[in-house]
């Protein structure tokens, strides 16, 4: 009986511990594909959280937002478009609008608002939307979360596995 719980035990830290270690792959794949104005990018799609600062009828502050890069030929006036914006601090911020007008020979849009945005500093338009995400998201990608959440508990283990190292080649294995 006690070998069934020994072997239960097993698997179950196994599982435990292998779906831990996709958590924090994903995670750090996830940090490792900033681009340049902190928002998780993959090709031509960009992972926005909503906050705040950037919410608008459409999306709600939590919300995780897919969004396409998109070419000035493919942006239709009304269409809502993401894009990045550089404040005085020269920190960059997510700005959404409608847009007014496109330039295709310029390569630039104008919000109905009459801001004009380079297509280098046009996000994309959002294509799938998922409610909440974007909190845990934000928690996980921000530095304290993936101190907390990946490398502490990393650290521990690996302090686990020398401690249990160290008393297997001091004590001995166990004999059956």
């Amino acid at each position: 009986m006690k070998k069934v719980f020994e072997t239960i035990k097993k698997i179950l830290i196994g599982v435990v511990g292998t779906a831990y270690f996709l958590f924090a792959l994903a995670m750090t794949i996830l940090l490792l594909n900033y681009n340049d104005y902190g928002v998780t990018q993959f090709g031509n799609k960009s992972l926005i959280i909503m906050t705040d600062n950037v919410a608008s009828e459409s999306y709600k502050k939590g919300d995780l937002v897919i969004v396409e890069a998109k070419k000035a030929e493919q942006l239709e006036k009304g269409q809502e478009v993401f894009t990045y914006r550089i404040d005085s601090k020269g920190i960059p911020m997510i700005q959404i609008g409608k847009v007014g007008e496109v330039y295709v020979e310029d390569d630039a849009i104008a919000f109905e608002n009459g801001e004009t945005y380079s297509m280098e500093f046009v996000a994309g338009v959002g294509t799938k939307s998922y409610e909440s995400l974007g909190t845990a998201l934000s928690i996980i990608e921000s530095q304290w979360g993936f101190l907390f959440i990946v490398l502490v508990p990393c650290f521990l283990i690996f302090i686990y596995e020398v401690y249990s190292l160290i008393v297997e080649i001091k004590y001995g294995g166990e004999e059956d």
